[in-house]
């Protein structure tokens, strides 16, 4: 696995969390729900559980297929989080009766129409940091002002891998036809890991460059192509950097596939390194750099524990955001072995 970047070059500071439902909280931010119409939407918080457990036992209730109901993102297992779902209307009544001890449903209101896979703003994290002395919790303070001011890598975290290491390579071996997987959901899933990993790769080329030639801000190239905020991408003619620095435009990087825009001139010279052009999977653009908002902090001294609080656009993760302030790699298993020894 490929170690992460990031943009400036701090020494590393030490802290570890805990993702269980007390220490890692994610809120989702949702779309503004209408009131009206031939859906039923519901907040719900879930603890100890994944997305599709969480599905499964309202399907089950229901009595109906779990392709019925709408969600707009996964969330972690290990965590309390809380997000949207949908169901039809019809269901209103029944739904009243659930019960759950993992499971509670905090609204619920009218919609137009299903919960779409990507139907939500962000998502609010509250996470609690441990071993945190004074001096580093100033070291913490900043950096994450920083990041507020001028942005993160937005690199796919090591959730997006799973735990087994070898999946980079089951998926390479899938797509040049060595390795046949019948399973359409492990095929996704694999496909959706290239794509990760050469997302990365680039980022990881970008970020070195920057901090090699344009100390330490993401440097934009010629031929980038860039995210509008009305959700428009395009390719100026000029390198927008005011327009960067206003927060108004980010670059992107390619999720290879299909029937996606490359980029052009000095950009796609890197980009091209980190292509696969004829994978059947439909490409994407992914934006490089994010803006952490509403940054909010606690420090507790007496127990060395200093809770941080913040919102990433959707997809963006909450642990690449502690990478970029602890300037260090965390992992599944390192975060899994942290929990045991607490």
């Amino acid at each position: 696995m490929m170690n992460r970047e990031y943009l400036h070059e701090n020494k590393e500071i030490k802290f570890t969390f805990e993702q269980n439902q007390k220490d890692f909280i994610v809120d989702e931010i949702g779309l503004e729900y209408k009131g009206r119409g031939n859906f039923l939407v519901l907040l719900v918080r879930k603890v100890e559980l994944t997305t599709w457990d969480m599905i499964a036992e309202f399907a089950a209730f229901l009595n109906l297929p779990a392709e019925k109901i709408g969600y707009a993102g996964l969330k972690d297992k290990h965590a309390t989080t809380t997000q949207y779902i949908s169901v039809e209307a019809k269901y209103e009544n029944a739904i009243k009766k659930f019960k759950h001890p993992q499971i509670k449903i905090l609204k619920s209101m009218r919609h137009t129409h299903s919960i779409r896979m990507g139907d939500l703003v962000g998502n609010r994290f509250s996470i609690n940091l441990f071993g945190v002395e004074p001096i580093e919790a100033g070291q913490i303070e900043k950096l994450a002002r920083k990041a507020e001011k001028v942005g993160m890598p937005n690199y796919f975290g090591y959730q997006r891998f799973g735990r087994d290491e070898d999946s980079i390579e089951q998926a390479k071996e899938m797509i040049s036809g060595e390795l046949h997987i019948e399973d359409t959901k492990v095929k996704k899933f694999l496909i959706s890991i290239y794509q990760s990993q050469f997302f990365n790769e680039w980022l990881r080329e970008r970020v070195l460059l920057s901090r090699e030639q344009n100390e330490g801000n993401f440097m934009l190239l010629n031929g980038d192509i860039y995210l509008a905020n009305d959700g428009k991408l395009f390719t100026p003619k000029n390198v927008p950097q005011k327009d960067f620095e206003d927060k108004k435009v980010v670059p992107t990087g390619l999720l290879c596939g299909r029937g996606v825009f490359r980029a052009r001139d000095e950009a796609r010279e890197i980009e091209e390194k980190y292509d696969d052009e004829f994978l059947y999977e439909k490409g994407l653009r992914r934006e490089a750099i994010v803006f952490p908002k509403d940054v909010v902090y606690n420090y507790n001294k007496n127990f060395s524990i200093f809770n941080i609080a913040f919102t990433l656009p959707k997809g963006s993760y909450a642990t690449v955001f502690l990478e970029n302030i602890a300037n260090k790699n965390f992992s599944a298993k390192k975060i899994a072995d942290k929990s045991k020894q607490r």
